[in-house]
């Protein structure tokens, strides 16, 4: 790859980390809408996408804590430090799938699922060793309500949004980015 192109990926992935980190104020003064539209995990998603998995899972492992320790949202333990490893999943899965597979819709939406459902399994698995180890239990029924039920919305808009965007980005007149 040239460095034209690594140095594009960079700055888009510090494109897609401040709006990840920013997103979240348009629905911040209601929490329960915000974590039920889960605005951090669209830029995320969008970053592994379009500037591979190295820079999505950089951008998800970075967001989370960064947000915790400059705003206090979300808070750090175990919120911030579960979502850390849910997004850093989402990005490099979908950077990893994303190069593996054409890049034609019906494997967009693939690799999105793919994404998606690996990132809430890591969660699911990083909330239930977190909160056991701070003495408490995860039950199936929490990780269901807080990976799926709850998340309903954002799971909607994520595989509304992230297609469109990604066919639209990835066109090769826009950015030109392949490896």
């Amino acid at each position: 790859m040239n460095q034209h192109k690594r140095i594009m990926k960079m700055i888009l992935a510090a494109l897609f980390l401040a709006l990840a980190y920013v997103l979240p104020f348009l629905t911040g003064h209601i929490s329960k809408i915000g974590s039920m539209l889960c605005p951090m995990h669209l830029p995320v998603l969008l970053c592994g996408f379009i500037c591979g998995p190295v820079w999505g899972m950089i951008v998800g492992l970075v967001v989370p804590i960064f947000r915790s320790l400059t705003l206090g949202m979300p808070a750090l333990f175990p919120t911030a430090v579960c979502m850390t490893f849910e997004l850093a999943a989402y990005g490099a899965v979908a950077g990893i799938m994303h190069r593996l597979l054409p890049r034609k819709k019906p494997f967009i939406y693939c690799s999105l699922l793919t994404a998606m459902l690996t990132g809430r399994l890591i969660w699911g698995a990083a909330m239930h060793i977190v909160v056991g180890m701070s003495g408490g239990v995860f039950t199936l029924a929490a990780f269901i309500a807080g990976a799926f039920t709850n998340a309903i919305p954002g799971i909607i808009a994520q595989i509304i949004l992230v297609p469109i965007l990604v066919m639209l980005l990835d066109h090769p007149n826009i950015l030109n980015l392949k490896d």
